[in-house]
């Protein structure tokens, strides 16, 4: 049985990567860049990057294509477009990305680190009504929260 973090590892090996600082300096260059969110709708309300599409993971593939109910017509289009696909810590961006190129996405990025380092590196974020968020507000939103039953059991 493979773990996540051994899928991940192969993913990654055809899934290319930008870090937070190369997000910013690509949003810069180019207005035209797709912001893929594919964290749950609760977490991208409560704070995202500004101008950002979201499409929760577990709808993301039929979302790129035309006809289904979950079809975004944006993102069906975007498969020329730069696409850096985001989440809360990079995984289900790792995931998403992969199955992205498998559909014909020809320039797609997952962020290295997730929103968490891009919060670190103290990037913006807005909320559902566009506002930003105050740094402490995203610190606190993005601290880890594994509970005790979510550890593997020790051994005895």
């Amino acid at each position: 049985m493979q773990k996540l973090i051994d899928l991940l590892a192969e993913r990654l090996k055809s899934v290319n990567e930008i870090m937070p600082w190369d997000m910013e300096e690509m949003l810069e260059a180019d207005p035209n860049i797709l912001v893929l969110d594919v964290r749950e709708r609760d977490e991208f309300d409560t704070m995202h990057v500004q101008n950002s599409l979201n499409v929760p993971r577990g709808i993301v593939e039929s979302a790129c294509e035309w006809g289904y109910e979950e079809t975004e017509p944006e993102l069906v289009e975007a498969r020329d477009r730069t696409v850096i696909v985001v989440c809360r810590s990079g995984y289900r961006s790792i995931m998403t990305s992969f199955n992205m190129q498998l559909l014909g996405f020809n320039k797609v990025y997952s962020l290295t680190t997730g929103l968490r380092g891009y919060n670190d590196y103290e990037l913006p974020f807005v909320d559902i009504e566009e506002k930003p968020v105050d740094i402490e507000v995203a610190d606190a939103f993005f601290v880890n929260k594994i509970l005790p039953y979510q550890l593997e059991p020790q051994a005895e």
